[in-house]
């Protein structure tokens, strides 16, 4: 039985997962979102590299997705690891759902702009336009990068 580190969830995944709204530019890496531990309105800072989390309240703080989980659910280090499928038993991986290449919340906003792009290309060919080569190359992107996410979502 050992803790496996690389196991962990992808920090944007798991925050959001836990009903977390993080704010900020997309760039940035540290994202703001409510502070659960006291019930403040944006006080808490969340590192979507590491998962590293700060209130600037009430200084509720951690590392990573494990420290968070430890201090939100009250359990030790043993059962936040299993509850995040970072805990390996006689070698063998807990079952844990396939992760996803985005968050739900960038899988959104991927599609939302696939789709305006779609849209566009039937409305000009509607209106009698031509589709170049380079046009039919994106919107076979389009539909790829839709297939995608659909596979990455629906297991």
């Amino acid at each position: 039985m050992t803790f496996d580190r690389s196991l962990l969830p992808e920090p944007t995944n798991f925050y959001e997962s836990q009903g977390l709204k993080l704010k900020g530019p997309r760039q940035s890496k540290w994202k703001t979102s409510e502070c659960r531990f006291h019930s403040g309105s944006d006080s808490m800072r969340i590192n979507v590299t590491n998962g590293a989390f700060r209130c600037m309240n009430c200084g509720a703080s951690g590392g990573d997705v494990l420290a968070y989980q430890m201090a939100d659910q009250g359990q030790d280090f043993i059962e936040a690891a299993k509850a995040l499928g970072a805990w390996r038993e006689d070698g063998h991986q807990i079952h844990r759902s396939k992760p996803t290449a985005l968050s739900p919340r960038m899988a959104l906003e991927v599609l939302q702009f696939e789709s305006t792009l779609t849209a566009v290309a039937a409305g000009n060919l509607a209106n009698g336009c031509v589709l170049t080569d380079i046009d039919r190359a994106r919107l076979r992107t389009c539909a790829r990068r839709i297939s995608r996410i659909v596979e990455d979502f629906s297991s």
